[in-house]
């Protein structure tokens, strides 16, 4: 395997020896989306995220936070535990929040990267984080690389340099695959899945995957619009990133997560719903996924692995030792049947759905929190002496066999227990980071209209591990095997993935076009 120390970029090799960072924080607006729309040039591909990034400057707020730590960049690039102010407990939960805006921005070669380009990317992005706090107050940048991208390589080159896992002996980065309840050739056919959340999955092919994340809607517009040629950062001109390989942005989607946030969009935007949804949630579902105890420290995600978790054959000093699988979905949310229209439609029922059962599709069954007895339907319907109204909830294992035990007892599962079938260790750790949250755009719609999304994303530590979660999600096994009805089938007809990619996030010695300098 190729070893750090001998492989770095000449800027890289530099970049490791600074120690934090204590650039003053930017104070001026430095982009719209009307001033983006003027400039016009190669970056069209940003215009979704700069629209929805425009709209959530006037509903969501810049926190208040603690200062950011002066501690060094760690390599493990999507680590931010060291910058972010420390959990709070919410309802007796641990709850880490993580910067509001998150855009995701996706982008194409069109050949195989130059040495030059090596120092090109890490120019840009140390740019970024020259003008921009790497702090929830700033800016965070990190980059990933698809298959795409690594077939433009020398295969023995890559080949020598990627991980394996220890289980199948497989490299860890493969080619995004069809979830089971994906709409797709061979996938389970959900009958209740409405006609307008009826998308087939889209196996996408991009090269790059940069992830833009900050309290400030402004400034993560700013970066995106800069990544796709804007020319401008931080209100001057200042000139993009050009590669040798040449670079045009794909598409952008913007992620938003803040209590409270999604009944605010859903309220502005008189969505049918909107009363329904939990007024402290930071998710369109009302129950919070970021509970501490919910994701895994950024270590044991890793191919290297930490805390007696490693699932590949990566060894301390490896080209990609601290790197790790991030995935990246695109996922509609039937909210209207969530909340609304959840079960068949039968004369002179109530089709709405209470608290309890919401809480039974998404943690597991039975629930373990009793509903407000005198409205289980209005803001959220959760419990009245909880602060949160039950939206923050403990994020219980129950051991890997819960979700057959449930569908055996109680003819049901959770969605919570399904994951648990296989995204944990034995004593009930974590084996994934999730960084998903909620979106609100037009994208992959069959009516065009903005609609409310799943942005998913996370880092594990194979290809081959994310699949058999998602695998362990749907439970088509189980839901076939025991004969049970959608409707006591978690989360599954209330989803749909229309678009899935694989992508490999490099320890950030190597962030810049990976391998090329050994080329």
């Amino acid at each position: 395997m190729h070893k750090a120390a001998r492989s770095r970029c000449p800027l890289a090799r530099d970049h490791d020896r600074e120690q934090g960072f204590s650039i003053v924080p930017v104070l001026t607006k430095p982009v719209t989306r009307r001033t983006a729309l003027r400039r016009g040039g190669t970056f069209a591909g940003a215009m979704a995220a700069l629209g929805t990034l425009d709209m959530l400057g006037g509903l969501a707020r810049v926190p208040v936070r603690t200062a950011w730590a002066e501690a060094a960049f760690p390599d493990v690039q999507f680590d931010l535990a060291p910058f972010m102010p420390p959990a709070k407990t919410i309802d007796g939960v641990a709850v880490a929040m993580p910067p509001v805006h998150t855009t995701f921005v996706t982008a194409r070669l069109t050949r195989a990267p130059s040495k030059a380009d090596c120092g090109r990317m890490e120019t840009a992005l140390r740019t970024i984080e020259a003008n921009y706090p790497y702090a929830p107050g700033g800016v965070f940048t990190h980059v990933a690389y698809s298959d795409n991208y690594f077939n433009r390589l020398p295969a023995a080159l890559v080949a020598a340099a990627m991980p394996r896992t220890l289980a199948g002996n497989q490299p860890v980065l493969k080619r995004a695959v069809p979830g089971p309840t994906d709409v797709a050739p061979g996938s389970h056919e959900l009958e209740l899945r409405r006609p307008e959340f009826h998308v087939p999955v889209r196996m996408e092919s991009n090269d790059l995957l940069f992830t833009v994340r900050g309290d400030d809607p402004s400034y993560v517009a700013d970066v995106v619009a800069w990544l796709g040629g804007s020319g401008r950062l931080v209100g001057r001109s200042l000139a993009s990133p050009r590669f040798d390989a040449g670079m045009t942005v794909t598409s952008t989607r913007a992620m938003f997560v803040q209590i409270g946030l999604p009944r605010f969009v859903a309220a502005f935007f008189q969505l049918p719903f909107a009363s329904f949804v939990n007024p402290f949630s930071p998710m369109w579902m009302g129950f919070a996924d970021q509970q501490v105890d919910a994701s895994s420290p950024a270590q044991d995600v890793t191919f290297l692995g930490g805390h007696g978790i490693r699932l590949s054959n990566a060894k301390p000093g490896d080209y990609f030792d601290t790197g790790s699988i991030q995935h990246l979905s695109h996922v509609l949310l039937d909210l209207q049947q969530f909340y609304v229209d959840g079960r068949e439609p039968e004369e002179e029922v109530d089709h709405r759905e209470n608290f309890d059962e919401r809480l039974q599709y998404m943690l597991e069954s039975p629930s373990q929190v009793k509903e407000d007895p005198r409205d289980p339907f209005r803001d959220g319907g959760g419990p009245r002496d909880l602060l949160a109204r039950g939206a923050f909830l403990p994020n219980v294992f129950r051991g890997a066999d819960y979700a057959r035990t449930s569908a055996e007892r109680f003819g049901r599962m959770g969605h919570l227990s399904q994951l648990h079938r296989s995204g944990r260790t034995a004593d009930g750790r974590p084996i994934h980071l999730r960084i998903d949250g909620p979106g609100f755009d037009a994208m992959d719609t069959t009516t065009g209209r903005n609609t409310p999304k799943l942005q998913f994303s996370g880092f594990f530590p194979s290809a081959d591990f994310f699949a058999e979660l998602r695998r362990s999600q749907a439970s088509v096994d189980l839901l076939e095997e025991l004969d049970l009805e959608e409707e006591d089938h978690g989360l599954e007809r209330f989803i749909t993935a229309t678009r899935r990619q694989n992508f490999l996030v490099p320890p950030r010695r190597h962030r810049g076009f990976p391998l090329v300098e050994l080329t």
